[in-house]
């Protein structure tokens, strides 16, 4: 192998640059948010690094120069996060008696204010949600005022708050919800609620979760638009804010709702919008034992939110060790909330 030339020696110094990121971005996921908080926000940019890391290898490798070393090494020592990120293949397991599929949908309050021009999305996501059929609905950002027909699901909890504009959540069943309730996020507009479903003989205890938001784009009103510089500087402060309080509070939120999964004795479903990344703190703490519907039987990217620099998935289904997932789906081609539907086909283990 030939020494380097200038410009690669540029270019593996920027390689040097992503690996140190790349790592930090990896030991995140085992220490606390509320001690690193802005740090954290590497673990929503490990997916890009992953994919860079990848380029710089097919790079040296085209060159056929001995740094290609450097990003092997670190694609090798990452091998569990891209599982999380892109799974090449998967097969579902044949539909048997005893199956029942949970959908988790956040639905941005039916498209209530109009984000999407079309006046047919609350009907079209009735529909969809008809034909896909699923026996256990989660729904967040749930809005009474589309008046939506649920018929088709017998049993439901739904729990609303706010004054002006009521939002909260929905889980609709076609098995009998015998127990039902809530759980209060502090100084948080957030929140967890939970059923308890008989299903023959079985009892089992849904989670539908909607975490704290990063909410990286600052208000309007935020922004001074007679001056450009300011208007970054205070965007750029803004986001800093956001991040450092949006990483705290998640793990205090994934803190008490795992707390509050310790007491329960039924096999548990957790489900819902996380609003952070599969290589996060908070995505470790409230997965445990349990498993990850997309690794298990998911395929591709499984991006479950709209965000146009990388397929992002930050709505999850985990299944108690109890429970088989026999298939995974995410909808990303069906366009009418900031979010994608989720689904599952799951089993209890005999």
């Amino acid at each position: 192998m030939k020494k380097l030339s200038w410009f690669n020696k540029f270019m593996f110094f920027l390689n040097i640059v992503l690996t140190v990121l790349t790592v930090i971005a990896y030991v995140l996921p085992f220490l606390a948010p509320r001690a690193f908080p802005i740090f954290s926000v590497l673990t929503l940019f490990l997916p890009m690094f992953l994919i860079v890391n990848g380029l710089f290898f097919i790079y040296w490798a085209i060159m056929l120069k001995r740094q290609i070393i450097l990003s092997a090494l670190v694609l090798l020592a990452g091998i569990t996060f891209i599982n999380k990120f892109y799974k090449f293949s998967s097969t579902a397991s044949p539909v048997e008696q005893g199956d029942f599929k949970i959908m988790s949908y956040n639905v941005r309050l039916f498209n209530l204010f109009e984000w999407i021009t079309d006046k047919s999305v609350p009907a079209d996501m009735l529909a969809f949600i008809n034909e896909q059929n699923p026996d256990i609905l989660c729904i967040q950002e749930f809005s009474e005022s589309a008046k939506m027909d649920f018929k088709v699901f017998p049993y439901k909890y739904v729990m609303m708050q706010g004054d002006n504009i009521k939002t909260g959540q929905g889980i609709f069943s076609k098995f009998p919800i015998i127990n039902q309730g809530k759980i209060e996020l502090p100084e948080s507009h957030n929140n967890v609620v939970y059923v308890d479903i008989r299903k023959g003989l079985d009892t089992l205890r849904v989670y539908s979760m909607h975490l704290q938001s990063v909410k990286i784009t600052p208000d309007v009103d935020e922004i001074n638009h007679d001056n450009i510089n300011s208007m970054d500087q205070k965007k750029s402060q803004a986001i800093l804010r956001r991040l450092s309080k949006a990483f705290t509070a998640q793990q205090q939120q994934a803190e008490i709702m795992v707390q509050h999964t310790k007491s329960c004795t039924y096999p548990i479903i957790i489900c819902g919008d996380m609003n952070n990344s599969a290589f996060s703190f908070v995505y470790r703490h409230i997965k445990g034992n349990l498993s990850d519907s997309f690794e298990e039987a998911g395929k591709g990217f499984g991006q479950t939110y709209n965000f146009k620099y990388y397929p992002a998935r930050i709505d999850y289904i985990f299944a108690d060790p109890k429970i088989k997932v026999k298939d995974f789906e995410s909808f990303s081609q069906f366009e009418y909330s900031d979010h994608y539907p989720i689904m599952a086909r799951l089993s209890m283990r005999n």
